[in-house]
């Protein structure tokens, strides 16, 4: 299932934040800590080093990501030019409280009452963009919801008389490439419901897990011979250990799939990370390939048609 989702409103949340990113200093980029790399916007990345700012990248949600696999991808951002990773959590004060002084450290010439330090907070949809936005005025300020895409349009707002916050809508971008991100994606809540079929998101799911937290499996569900189990029979799985049945008595796999996803979000199955910067580069090396190779059946198909073209010519 290659899902995509791009309603209208992030359009015109995207023209917003080019014109807002000329009079911007700082970009902070919330993205899931459980899926890093899906969870970036390349829109964003296109439009900071457009116009050369500093991005604050904020892996949130470490609460429910593997902190291996989080410490891992902090070196990876910190190793790039412009880029300042921070991972964290909105549940912890103490946490929240650091950013202001980090974001001042990556725009030291600004931040006095007569040049405020300009920041815009930016990411994909679910990432806990308006949560962290509350979490440092520490006050209700922008909606919050489990729904994706709940905030729609800019709010510019004082965290301090040197210090204003601009908040911008989920964005995510028209077309995502690689199947697997948009997977992760939906698993995580990033993707409108409307957009995706919660039992094909559940078997991919269930499958990394069997792949990278099998042990996971075993405690929440007391599975046996884990190792004998595919995707779907865990989901299947699910539903007999929690009674899921439809009238007739067969399995209800629908109830058992939104439990399961339900289970990940909420971390209910433990601290699970869907990426690494070994696996991601793994899935990249892969999606190349498999362009390289339509590439090739593309290029033998349009030969093949030049062929045909030319032998009907000299026919005539």
């Amino acid at each position: 299932m290659a899902i995509q989702w791009y309603p209208g409103h992030m359009n015109a949340a995207k023209k917003k934040a080019a014109e807002q990113m000329e009079n911007t200093d700082l970009v902070i980029e919330v993205v899931d800590a459980r899926l890093p790399e899906a969870s970036c916007n390349p829109m964003v990345e296109e439009l900071r080093k457009f116009r050369q700012r500093p991005c604050l990248k904020i892996l949130n949600k470490t609460d429910l990501a593997d902190p291996a696999a989080t410490a891992a991808w902090v070196a990876y951002y910190n190793a790039q030019e412009g880029v300042t990773a921070y991972a964290m959590t909105t549940k912890k004060p103490a946490e929240v409280a650091r950013i202001p002084e980090l974001a001042k450290s990556l725009a030291p010439h600004r931040g006095v009452p007569t040049k405020p330090l300009r920041i815009m907070i930016m990411g994909i949809p679910n990432v806990g963009k308006s949560t962290l936005m509350n979490a440092l005025l520490k006050k209700r300020v922008a909606k919050v919801g489990d729904e994706p895409a709940v905030t729609k349009q800019q709010q510019k707002l004082y965290l301090d008389k040197n210090t204003i916050l601009v908040d911008t809508p989920g964005m995510l971008w028209p077309k995502i490439a690689l199947a697997s991100d948009g997977l992760m994606l939906a698993a995580s809540h990033a993707v409108g419901s409307n957009a995706l079929i919660e039992e094909e998101v559940a078997v991919f799911l269930a499958d990394e897990m069997l792949k990278h937290y099998p042990q996971l499996l075993v405690a929440r569900y007391g599975f046996k011979d884990v190792e004998k189990l595919d995707g779907i029979g865990v989901v299947e799985g699910v539903a007999a250990r929690r009674g899921f049945r439809q009238k007739g008595g067969d399995l209800d796999f629908e109830k058992a799939s939104h439990t399961f996803l339900g289970d990940y979000r909420s971390g209910a199955l433990g601290r699970v990370s869907l990426e690494t910067p070994d696996t991601r580069k793994e899935r990249l090396e892969q999606y190349a390939a498999e362009m390289a190779i339509k590439a090739e059946k593309a290029a033998a198909l349009a030969a093949e048609k030049a062929r045909a073209a030319a032998n009907g010519k000299r026919g005539t």
